[in-house]
């Protein structure tokens, strides 16, 4: 494989991130290469942005326009730009990663050279963690030089959570002799840090977690008393939803429990958490699909790469005959140039007809939502785009398709199939998408369980076994019917 060959298939399986920072790269180091002006008149030299629509018909798709003339290697850079030739289809198989580096790049965009796009809600947002906040609370605390060493030490034992990993005798061990502290004050600092924000921090379990922020409410609050309770003696029942064997015990009636639970059910076990939450990382869709004129649409989003286009000024300085260094290093650097657009141009126009298949597809999807999924896999549009499946598995691979009912990444569209009882086939993600709507419309005092799933998409038509409803609904994360058992 020539080194243009394989920059053009690395070009190809990069994330939309991953892809802005070998560009980035790649005009940094390339003096040939530079951005275009919106406001200049002309195109640029890579079209990063294609629109094509999808027929309503099965038929062959329109194929993109070939890219512009390619360069070679022959020291007559005139004759270069005309007589280099690449394939039109990469020859790429499965033995990609024997032949090519890793094409992980580092995470991060590239800095933005326009002040104006810099990202405002990352500038501003909170960066402090839940320790920073706690050794904050501490330094405005009076306590003595002992005490603030042990609730050094209890914060230090603390998670990102607020809970904490070590038992209060190792806390305790791990202390100082010089100190000579009993366990008794150990404790009394960890009840005194429980005070601190956000509640529920410090604490030893969950039980103590919640316990810690219902001390903290108002002593008028309704319920608490009783919520107070159930926490305390009945925390095993309550895991498990049995609100039968709780009324007996506390002699509460089905509306009071109600009003107890939602009172347990209004605090965070989680308050490290919502105290420093992890930053938000955005998908920036590759494709855009859109409804117009009763037709789908497909088109690249025209923002996730710069617009590029050869140095003319620098290009102009490029001589006949010149064997210089200055001349070569110029003629070098332009035939580079080319390459990189040239690849730039096969990834989109691979990314176009893959998306444009899937469309084609999974057009019910489009227009009814994930019950209407049609079975899929990469062997399917391998064949329809005439490539091989490892292919269709890295152009699907970390590229994310905005569609009215949301962003997916591209691989989502793809899954196995189960046979109806009609003879057809019935899509894995369809059927998921059945059980999280029956589950969301059962009775909650008799939530469903696996075996009356089963039934009920046999009932239309859909035969399923019952360990692979087990299977989707832990993917979906749904509980099993026991521990969804609420009151109304």
């Amino acid at each position: 494989m020539t080194p243009q060959l394989q920059q053009a298939i690395r070009l190809l399986q990069l994330s939309t991130m991953d892809l802005q920072q070998e560009i980035q790269q790649a005009l940094d180091s390339n003096p040939l290469l530079e951005m275009a002006e919106n406001d200049e008149d002309g195109p640029p030299a890579e079209q990063s942005a294609a629109e094509e629509e999808v027929s309503t018909a099965d038929g062959p798709m329109q194929n993109m326009e070939q890219a512009a003339a390619d360069t070679g290697g022959d020291n007559d850079w005139d004759s270069a730009a005309t007589d280099m030739s690449m394939p039109d289809e990469l020859p790429v198989d499965t033995q990609w990663d024997d032949l090519l580096p890793s094409a992980s790049a580092p995470a991060a965009a590239p800095a933005s050279d326009d002040g104006g796009d810099t990202d405002f809600e990352g500038r501003n947002a909170a960066s402090e963690s839940l320790r920073e906040q706690l050794l904050w609370q501490l330094h405005l605390t009076r306590l003595s030089d002992t005490d603030r060493l042990i609730a050094l030490a209890i914060i230090d034992s603390s998670d990102d959570n607020g809970r904490l990993m070590m038992e209060l005798e190792a806390i305790h061990e791990s202390l100082s002799a010089d100190l000579e502290v009993d366990l008794d004050e150990v404790v009394a600092v960890l009840h005194r840090l429980q005070q601190f924000e956000p509640a529920g921090v410090c604490t030893r379990n969950l039980q103590e977690c919640l316990l810690v922020q219902l001390q903290q409410l108002p002593p008028d609050t309704p319920w608490l008393e009783q919520a107070k309770l159930i926490l305390s003696r009945h925390l095993a029942q309550l895991g498990s939803g049995d609100y039968t064997q709780i009324m007996r015990r506390t002699r509460l009636k089905e509306h009071e429990l109600k009003e107890v639970l939602g009172l347990i059910q209004s605090l965070d076990p989680s308050p490290g958490l919502s105290a420093a939450p992890e930053s938000i990382e955005y998908v920036i869709p590759d494709v855009f699909v859109s409804k117009k004129d009763g037709r789908w649409l497909v088109e690249l989003n025209p923002d996730i790469a710069p617009r590029l286009r050869i140095n003319s000024d620098y290009a102009s300085l490029i001589k006949r005959a010149d064997s210089s260094a200055d001349n070569t290093y110029l003629r070098d650097n332009l035939q580079e140039a080319r390459w990189f657009l040239k690849s730039l141009h096969s990834r989109n126009e691979t990314l176009m007809k893959v998306a444009t298949k899937i469309v084609e597809r999974q057009r019910n999807f489009l227009e009814y939502g994930a019950e209407a999924m049609k079975p899929l896999v990469l062997h399917d549009i391998a064949e329809e785009v005439d490539m091989h499946e490892s292919t269709i598995s890295r152009v699907t691979t970390q590229k994310y398709m905005h569609t009215p009912r949301g962003i997916f990444e591209l691989k989502y569209f793809f899954s196995s199939h189960v046979a109806t009882v009609s003879g057809g086939e019935c899509s894995s993600t369809a059927i998921r998408a059945l059980i999280k709507k029956l589950v969301a419309a059962e009775n909650p005092r008799k939530p469903l369980s696996d075996s009356k799933i089963t039934q009920l998409l046999e009932e239309q038509g859909i035969k399923v076994a019952r360990r692979t409803i087990a299977k989707y609904r832990e993917t979906l994360m749904i509980p099993p019917s026991n521990e969804r058992k609420r009151l109304v």
